[in-house]
């Protein structure tokens, strides 16, 4: 899979547009190219490096077999990223961070148990001994599960990464992240702080085509990596049934 990244397309989306000069992070200064209208530029040719680099890390990631969790609760990402996420079968969390989602995930698993006890429940039948009462409480509790956890119901253990879209606003996902030495890759914009992440990609995090155009280049490293992953357990297969078949063949 190709991972060419033209400037032109970033540019098409306005990956380039960050925010008002007076709202600048000065820790951002390396990726600004210049100053237009009040608005700071930033330095695409500096996000396309800064994507690869992030790409290729996740990208190894994926093909190792660990989990990427995506993270973007703003209106102008959440189902950009949603939709990334699930095509990848990667968690992702675009409703409100649930506190201690990382560094109290013990509590959030329990939460996921009770809400898989739930859907037991009514495929064996038992749920149906409830009172009229009791299934609706039950109903608005699954309910309320499947918002904040559905999305990461799978994910057994904690990610081996994060991918955030908005650093300031995902703060707290950011400093649980750190707290646990679990790397972060994240877009990041004029006012924010690149050295708060380990992967900052320099782009536009407030408009939805510069999000999509930014994740789509993502989800190519990502899903090389998994397909990588997917040849390299195929060819062990191949190896193994190989080796089986001759030594049949030695016995016989």
């Amino acid at each position: 899979m190709s991972h060419n990244i033209e400037i032109k397309p970033l540019l098409e989306a306005g990956v380039h547009f960050g925010h008002l000069t007076r709202k600048w992070n000065p820790a951002m200064a390396p990726y600004i190219f210049m100053e237009r209208g009040g608005v700071h530029i930033i330095d695409l040719h500096k996000t396309a490096v800064k994507l690869h680099h992030a790409g290729e890390a996740m990208g190894k990631l994926a093909a190792s077999g660990k989990k990427i969790l995506f993270v973007a609760t703003k209106k102008q990402a959440k189902d950009v990223i949603a939709d990334h996420a699930k095509a990848l079968n990667m968690p992702y969390i675009t409703e409100r961070w649930p506190g201690g989602m990382l560094t109290n995930f013990v509590t959030i698993r329990k939460a996921i148990k009770k809400m898989s006890n739930i859907d037991k429940m009514k495929a064996d039948g038992s749920f149906e001994t409830l009172s009229k009462r009791e299934r609706l409480q039950v109903d608005r509790q699954r309910a309320k599960l499947e918002k904040q956890l559905g999305s990461i119901s799978d994910m057994s253990r904690l990610p081996g990464a994060l991918f955030v879209v908005d650093i300031n606003r995902e703060h707290i996902a950011v400093r649980e992240a750190h707290k646990l030495g679990i790397p972060v890759f994240a877009m990041v914009d004029t006012n924010s702080n690149p050295n708060q992440v380990d992967f900052p990609i320099p782009a536009n995090d407030d408009a939805s085509k510069s999000i999509a155009v930014i994740m789509g280049h993502v989800s190519n490293y990502v899903q090389s990596g998994l397909s990588n992953r997917k040849a390299e357990k195929e060819k062990g297969s191949d190896k193994a049934s190989k080796k089986a078949e001759k030594m049949a063949n030695t016995e016989a």
